[in-house]
């Protein structure tokens, strides 16, 4: 079974990134869930933005490489939206990643080193018309051109944190696949 660090999105470590998280750990993973806001939740992604950009992007990307600490180094790096930032960037960075999971969004691998890691597989997952996932469209197809093992999977609609049950943007069907395909990628790990 895979020991997963999930970093939560830019409305914080909600009830369905928690739910997320408990999904994979009735498969029988390991999940962390670190909390990069302090306990703050807010209600919508804009202001969630506002409050990261408030502490500074590269403080969220501190406070996951802080939430490492006392782990073990195989890991598999997950994110939603925000928390793709501090995942990325140790699934890059960090020696022993197994994997990476980077959900509703992607930033150029080059933000964080020069390649993609060899023997690091990952899967992005978004929505074709996410306007949030638009900015981020061309990453994902970088990295999925450049790395050996790496998939992109985009769902039919616009909707940004789909698999936040606890969100208005929640879709259950794409969620479900999305969930499919992590647990299929988890085993493989």
């Amino acid at each position: 079974m895979a020991e997963v660090l999930l970093f939560h999105h830019a409305q914080g470590l909600t009830p369905g990134v928690v739910a997320f998280a408990d999904e994979l750990r009735s498969a029988g993973h390991t999940v962390h869930t670190p909390d990069l806001y302090d306990g703050r939740t807010f209600d919508s992604v804009e202001a969630g933005v506002a409050h990261a950009g408030e502490i500074g992007f590269g403080e969220v990307i501190e406070r996951g490489s802080r939430a490492v600490e006392g782990l073990t180094a195989q890991l598999v790096y997950a994110g939603f939206s925000l928390g793709v930032l501090p995942a990325q960037m140790l699934a890059q960075t960090r020696e022993g990643a197994t994997g990476a999971l980077l959900l509703h969004g992607c930033v150029p691998v080059s933000e964080f080193s020069p390649t993609w890691p060899t023997g690091v597989p990952v899967q992005i997952h978004a929505m074709e018309a996410d306007p949030w996932f638009l900015e981020d469209v061309e990453a994902a197809n970088a990295l999925v051109d450049a790395a050996a093992d790496a998939e992109l999977f985009l769902y039919p609609g616009d909707g940004h944190l789909f698999a936040d049950s606890s969100l208005p943007s929640s879709d259950p069907d794409a969620a479900g696949l999305l969930m499919e395909r992590v647990l299929s990628f988890l085993e493989t790990v």
